[in-house]
């Protein structure tokens, strides 16, 4: 057995530890170096209370890995010169013209002022725009208001949310801070205005059926449910190494992603697979020209953030040494939970525990699949991937 086999046991190891403590149900990964796959396992349950191992063939609740996919079919429309990164948003979505802007310390969605400019397509893809999403920040004046307009209602189509956000106001000024948000929701509803085409339509036809990718939909079909893995609420949100696992199918809400719903979420809709998630990696390694160019695969892996300027969450304040490309988040300078030769990763995750990362500096790239709601981020996954960069060896 050779080191680096040795290495992907100590992977393996350390994930069947997180499900004996009660901490994943289960996870599923594969890990490339350059294009070639060097290890791809299962541990674990797909289903806990009915002892079903998890296989490479079940189907997962993708969350926000939706973001990536609409990241790409907005970069395709882009390569084709149909949108340009800087375009103003009202030149596709006119709802969002003149937009207002929060001042500081508000406490009213009255006390606002005039945006100093647009928001562009860049900012979006950045996440730079100003919107934010009523999930991560309660007891503000915007979620209290995002949740009253029902922006992320599942009942109603992406135009909808359109018209939603057109009566809300910005939380800061197009491109002068980081906010996580709906953006990547509006830049589905951009893909359908620019293309002509409903947004899974598009993705399908774009994306999912040239790159093979047969599970990777907005909902399980009725012959396919039984693939679907359970899904797993922690036992303490504020405490992701606390042992203890809830059922929690119906998150985020009743039916969510068994059946079609109306809100085709760029954001979060999709549903995959860990063999679709590895085709779409792959298309996306640098000098790759399976899905788009190898120019543009550089500009979405190269931080767009401001000099000094980090991403940040409500709830962690800023994320040290990590900035944003277009659909993801670009390291600048790991930490000391990050893989130490890990400067230049582009990565991003979904809400359940869903994650990609690619990492052209130690040549390595890879899918690592779970299901436990707020599982992004989770000690988890830094513990798997410092583990994987060292078994690559980069």
């Amino acid at each position: 057995m050779d080191a680096r086999t040795t290495d992907f046991s100590a992977a393996r190891t350390a994930m069947q530890r997180y499900v004996d403590q009660e901490i994943i149900p289960g996870a599923s990964w594969a890990v490339l170096r350059g294009g070639e796959v060097v290890d791809q396992q299962c541990v674990g349950f797909a289903d806990r209370e009915a002892k079903t191992a998890l296989r490479p063939d079940h189907i997962f609740r993708a969350f926000s890995n939706t973001k990536i996919f609409v990241t790409c079919a907005i970069m395709l429309l882009v390569e084709e010169g149909r949108i340009g990164l800087d375009d103003p948003i009202e030149t596709f979505l006119p709802q969002l013209a003149g937009r207002k802007v929060l001042k500081p310390g508000a406490s009213s969605l009255a006390d606002v002022e005039p945006a100093k400019n647009s928001i562009t397509i860049r900012q979006l893809l950045t996440h730079t725009s100003g919107l934010s999403y009523g999930i991560f920040d309660p007891g503000t004046v915007l979620f209290k208001a995002y949740n009253e307009a029902r922006v992320l209602n599942p009942l109603t189509p992406l135009a909808d949310m359109i018209d939603q956000l057109a009566d809300l106001p910005l939380s800061y000024h197009p491109g002068t801070s980081w906010e996580y948000s709906v953006a990547t929701d509006v830049l589905g509803r951009v893909v359908e205005v620019v293309s002509g085409k409903p947004l899974d339509a598009f993705l399908k036809a774009r994306i999912f059926d040239p790159l093979g990718m047969t599970d990777t939909s907005f909902h399980v079909p009725d012959a396919q449910q039984g693939r679907l893995v359970a899904l797993y609420n922690g036992a303490d949100v504020l405490d992701p190494m606390k042992p203890g696992l809830t059922r929690a199918d119906n998150l985020p809400f009743p039916q969510a992603y068994r059946r079609p719903f109306p809100r085709l979420s760029g954001g979060g809709g999709l549903v995959s697979t860990l063999p679709d998630m590895l085709a779409l990696v792959r298309a996306l390694l640098p000098g790759s020209d399976a899905l788009l160019k190898p120019e543009t695969l550089r500009q979405m892996m190269t931080n767009q953030l401001p000099a000094g300027q980090t991403i940040r969450f409500a709830n962690l304040g800023p994320i040290s040494g990590k900035g944003f490309g277009l659909g993801g988040a670009v390291t600048f300078a790991p930490t000391p939970f990050d893989p130490p030769n890990s400067t230049g990763e582009f990565q991003w995750g979904g809400l359940a525990g869903t994650h990609w990362w690619i990492c052209p500096r130690a040549n390595t790239a890879g899918v690592l699949m779970a299901q436990r709601y707020m599982g992004f981020w989770n000690p988890f996954f830094f513990e798997f991937k410092r583990l994987a960069y060292q078994a690559v060896g980069g």
